[in-house]
């Protein structure tokens, strides 16, 4: 009995050592959300600087494009590169202030890996942001359009 309780606490021991810590604590729920907030208000303010320090330079942001048709939908995709250029260009400046959207919820956090969802005013994104030499950054952006107020209200008629 005395032995198997000594290889248990053993294994225990082991597994410890070696395994990352899985829950989040205050300190990196905080950077995850301060990491979705420089992604969309970094957006908004034309800050590349923001913009950049959130991503990784691998970020792969897609999106599905349905096909009106009915013939075959597409994935685009964008570069951490052109995010940063477009919000350089002051493409998200354009919203005016009082209509900004930059809500943030976090999903989930299992070790150094997190899954956020972040509403603007005119997409919803789910980020995975994983932490990469002790930050937290964008590695993957899957996003969706919201439909436009004409859309829903077109929607609602019929």
């Amino acid at each position: 009995m005395t032995r198997n309780v000594s290889v248990l606490l053993l294994c225990g021991a082991l597994l410890a050592a070696t395994t990352p810590c899985l829950a989040a604590g205050p300190e990196d729920e905080a950077a995850i959300r301060a990491t979705a907030l420089d992604y969309l208000e970094g957006w908004y303010t034309g800050d590349a600087a923001r913009m950049e320090r959130a991503l990784h330079p691998d970020l792969a942001k897609r999106i599905v494009r349905v096909d009106p048709e009915g013939h075959r939908d597409r994935v685009d995709s964008m570069s951490a590169l052109t995010l940063v250029q477009y919000t350089r260009k002051g493409y998200g400046k354009r919203v005016p202030a009082d209509e900004r959207q930059a809500d943030i919820t976090i999903l989930d956090v299992f070790g150094n890996a997190a899954t956020v969802k972040a509403v603007a005013r005119d997409w919803v994104d789910y980020l995975h942001i994983g932490k990469v030499n002790g930050e937290w950054k964008i590695i993957n952006v899957l996003w969706e359009t919201k439909p436009k107020p004409e859309e829903t209200e077109k929607k609602t008629e019929n």
